[in-house]
């Protein structure tokens, strides 16, 4: 779990007081709500009655009792709410598993190093879980919702996503489909599954609080599409799964912000349902690489009037690989690059967005500024071996 960035190994937190030091709060707070409610107990409630003589119907119509069966709506709906929760439970559980981590030290024997969670997303025994969690780790151990305990394999990573899939020798598994996170609203029910310090099959329930958010991968890369939600997470939570209503996996549970409560992130279903298909058949995510290293650097007023620039920021070249991409197109330190494809760029992030779904290969132009003068070059990505911060 992490803050901004996604640190590796689950780590456990001390519970405690929110006050300083020792008090009475519980006492006081109780007290209180005690002397509230012999206060409302004594209001005498009248309806508001109009010319006709019937209750007067307005926004604090509840003052006038004027909701027959206020109680029983209201057990109503909480038992609705119960019901759609164990009904989730129910169908996604089974597919959630527990992910023991360790490392083989010399002259030793395997130690377990950390734990977290995972989801089973096909029936064949793939298994999604964050990167983080099995990053380095030699020995990894699968355990079922029934209590059946698995050797599994990795058998592909993304850092730069903080995905991986694991697999285990099994067939006819319980798995869970993924839904669409492009589809969700702020406010909709949010339910975590996961083994939150080594307590099994632990569920947990809150809001999608917002959508569209961002964290920074321990690569150094933006994730985007970053769901935060109030479903509360705990070390070992990493790589469960978060569902909606209906059972759907609209998440991957990630990162956290310590000491703060309700704020916990989860990785979009639609981005892990775009890279499982590639961690499966090739066992990494295909990126595009350029060859520099930048920074995003404002812009002169006089530049961005002179060639009519909607954005006042670029990317300065900081430097260039020779035998890269950018070498041989002939990118030079404190080049200015503006532009991809015609696509604004304003920041490192943005190349990084573009190389992500542009094909390698395949030819593309940069626009750049060089002193006082504007250039296209072409360029013609090729595959990051490994994901650095540089574009």
């Amino acid at each position: 779990m992490g803050t901004g960035t996604l640190r590796g190994r689950e780590e456990s937190d001390p519970v405690r007081c929110s006050c300083v030091v020792p008090c009475s709060c519980a006492e006081s707070r109780l007290s209180l709500i005690f002397k509230i409610y012999i206060v409302m107990d004594k209001i005498d409630y009248k309806p508001i009655l109009q010319a006709d003589g019937s209750p007067l119907r307005s926004g604090i119509e509840g003052t006038t009792r004027a909701f027959p069966d206020t109680e029983e709506s209201d057990a109503d709906l909480l038992d609705a709410y119960s019901r759609a929760v164990v009904r989730v439970v129910e169908s996604v559980g089974p597919a959630v598993v527990s992910v023991v981590v360790g490392k083989t030290l010399q002259g030793r024997r395997s130690e377990q190093m950390g734990a977290g969670s995972g989801v089973i997303v096909a029936p064949e025994g793939y298994i999604m879980t964050n990167n983080h969690v099995v990053q380095g780790m030699g020995r990894i151990e699968v355990s079922m919702a029934d209590g059946t305990a698995l050797p599994a394999r990795l058998i592909g990573a993304d850092p730069a996503t903080d995905l991986a899939v694991l697999r285990v020798d099994a067939g006819g598994l319980p798995y869970a489909r993924f839904g669409n996170s492009d589809a969700l609203s702020v406010g909709q029910l949010a339910i975590a599954i996961g083994n939150p310090l080594g307590f099994d099959s632990t569920v947990s329930t809150g809001v999608l609080s917002a959508l569209g958010r961002a964290l920074r991968s321990r690569d150094g890369r933006l994730i985007e599409n970053i769901i935060q939600h109030t479903a509360p997470l705990n070390p070992g939570s990493s790589g469960g799964p978060l569902v909606d209503s209906r059972g759907r996996v609209i998440g991957i549970n990630t990162a956290i912000i310590p000491m703060a409560q309700g704020i916990c992130f989860s990785i979009s279903s639609n981005t892990a349902a775009g890279v499982l298909p590639q961690l499966v058949a090739d066992g990494r995510v295909r990126r595009g690489y350029l060859g520099i290293a930048g920074q995003s650097r404002p812009l002169e007023r006089s530049l961005v009037r002179a060639f009519g620039l909607s954005r006042n920021q670029a990317v300065e070249v900081v430097s260039v690989s020779r035998a890269s991409p950018a070498g041989r197109a002939g990118l030079r330190s404190g080049d200015l690059i503006i532009a991809i494809n015609d696509t604004s760029v304003a920041c490192v992030d943005d190349l990084h967005r573009f190389l992500a779904t542009w094909p390698i290969g395949e030819p593309a132009t940069l626009t750049l500024i060089r002193g006082r003068q504007q250039i296209r070059l072409p360029i013609i990505p090729i595959e990051a071996v490994a994901c650095p911060v540089t574009g």
